[in-house]
C-alpha cells in the first residue's frame, strides 16, 4: 500500500492557554494511504508536550511501521494490535487508525457513521475560553457566541494565580455569557490540589456549572475517592484517562470520561472506550486537542454515541488546512460522502 506523510504547521488565531502549558500553533501529520484508486486520510496531533523533535519522531515511527507491514492484507483489528505491540505512539496510532477507516468507508461507498450503525446527528458541541486575562473576557466570549452557533461554553480555570483569579474568571465569564443562554461548564486541567478543587466544585456547583473536568492532575488520582465521595454536581477525567485500561481502574470514583482520538490511538479504541465507559455506568465526552477539520470530522461520526461533545479545536484555526464537516444548530454533522467525508485543501 502506498502513502504519504507530511506535516503541517496549523496557525491558531488566539493562543490557546489552559492550566499548564500555552500553544500558538501545532505540527501536526497527515498521512494519506492510497489503494488503487481510493485514498484515505488521518491526522496526528502529537500534543502539548510536542517539540519538532517528537514530531519528527513520531512521523518516523509511522514510516518505520507501515513499510514494515502488509496492510493490505491485514483487517484494520489486526493492525492495531500490531501498532500496539510495535509501541507506536497514540497520536501516531490516530492518524493511521482514521486512514484506514476513511479508505474502508470509501471502498465501501458509504459514510463512516454507517459502517459503525450510528446516526449522523450528535448532542451539540460546546465552544472552549482559555485562561485569558480578566480584561479581556467581555470581548472573547462576546466573539465566541455573538452567532449563537453555539449553547455550550467550556471555561478553562485551574490559573497558576491560584484559585481566587479562577473564582474572579469564572464571575466573569459567566457575567459576559449570560445574555447569550449557554450552558457552562469548566476544565481545570489538573489545575488545583485536593482542597482548591473541593473550594472549586462547590463554589462552581452554586452557579449553576454542569460538571467539572480533571479537577487533579493525574499524579493526584488517589485522592479523586475523596473528592468524589461529597461532590457537588459531576466529576469528569481526562488527561487520567486514555485507554479502556483506564476506565475501569477509575471507574469508582468519577461520573465520566472524556475521549479523544489523540489520546486512545484512533476511532478504534474510542469506540471500545464507550462500550466500557457505558458498562460502568459512566458518561461520556468525545473531546479533541489542536486538530484540523480532518479529524474533527472522523470524531464527529462516532458522536452520537456521546453524551458531551467538545470538539472545536478547528473553529480557532487560521487557516484550517481541512474541509469536512458541518456545523448545523450547534452539531457536528459528517457529511454523507463515503469515509469520514474531510479532505486537505
Amino acid at each position: 500500500m502506498d502513502y504519504k506523510i507530511q506535516i503541517i504547521k496549523l496557525i491558531k488565531k488566539y493562543p490557546f492557554v489552559i492550566s499548564y502549558k500555552t500553544r500558538t500553533f501545532s505540527n501536526n501529520i497527515f498521512l494519506v494511504l492510497y489503494d488503487n484508486k481510493f485514498e484515505g486520510l488521518g491526522e496526528c496531533d502529537p500534543g502539548f508536550s510536542h517539540t519538532d523533535t517528537i514530531v519528527t519522531e513520531q512521523a518516523r515511527l509511522l514510516h518505520d511501521f507501515i513499510n514494515s507491514q502488509s496492510l493490505e492484507n491485514l483487517s484494520i483489528h489486526e493492525i492495531e494490535q500490531r501498532a500496539e505491540y510495535n509501541n507506536l505512539p497514540k497520536p501516531a496510532q490516530a492518524a493511521l487508525d482514521i486512514a484506514l477507516w476513511d479508505l474502508l468507508g470509501k471502498k465501501s461507498h458509504q459514510p463512516c457513521f454507517r459502517l459503525f450503525g450510528l446516526k449522523p446527528t450528535s448532542n451539540p458541541t460546546s465552544i472552549t475560553l482559555g485562561i485569558i486575562p480578566h480584561e479581556q473576557i467581555f470581548a472573547r466570549v462576546h466573539e465566541l457566541l455573538i452567532y449563537k452557533k453555539f449553547y455550550a461554553l467550556k471555561i478553562k480555570l485551574g490559573s497558576p494565580n491560584g484559585i481566587e483569579h479562577d473564582q474572579r474568571s469564572f464571575l466573569l465569564i459567566k457575567q459576559a455569557a449570560q445574555a447569550f443562554n449557554v450552558k457552562l461548564r469548566v476544565d481545570a486541567n489538573g489545575g488545583w490540589g485536593l482542597s482548591d478543587a473541593k473550594i472549586m466544585c462547590d463554589f462552581l456547583a452554586q452557579h449553576g456549572v454542569e460538571y467539572v473536568e480533571q479537577p487533579l492532575r493525574p499524579e493526584l488520582d488517589d485522592a479523586l475517592p475523596e473528592l468524589f465521595r461529597n461532590r457537588p454536581l459531576p466529576l469528569f477525567v481526562d488527561e487520567s484517562c486514555h485507554t479502556a485500561r483506564d476506565i475501569v481502574r477509575l471507574s469508582g470514583f468519577v461520573d465520566g470520561v472524556n475521549i479523544k482520538l489523540m489520546k486512545c490511538g484512533g476511532l478504534s479504541e474510542a469506540l471500545r472506550m464507550v462500550a466500557t465507559a457505558r458498562a460502568h455506568k459512566l458518561k461520556t465526552m468525545l473531546g479533541c486537542m489542536s486538530e484540523s477539520s480532518l479529524s474533527i470530522s472522523a470524531a464527529a461520526s462516532i458522536a452520537s454515541l456521546f453524551d458531551y461533545i467538545d470538539l472545536d479545536s478547528a473553529f480557532n484555526l487560521n487557516p484550517d488546512p481541512a474541509r469536512g464537516v458541518s456545523l448545523i444548530n450547534g452539531s457536528l454533522t459528517p457529511s454523507n460522502n463515503p469515509g469520514h467525508g474531510a479532505y486537505l485543501c
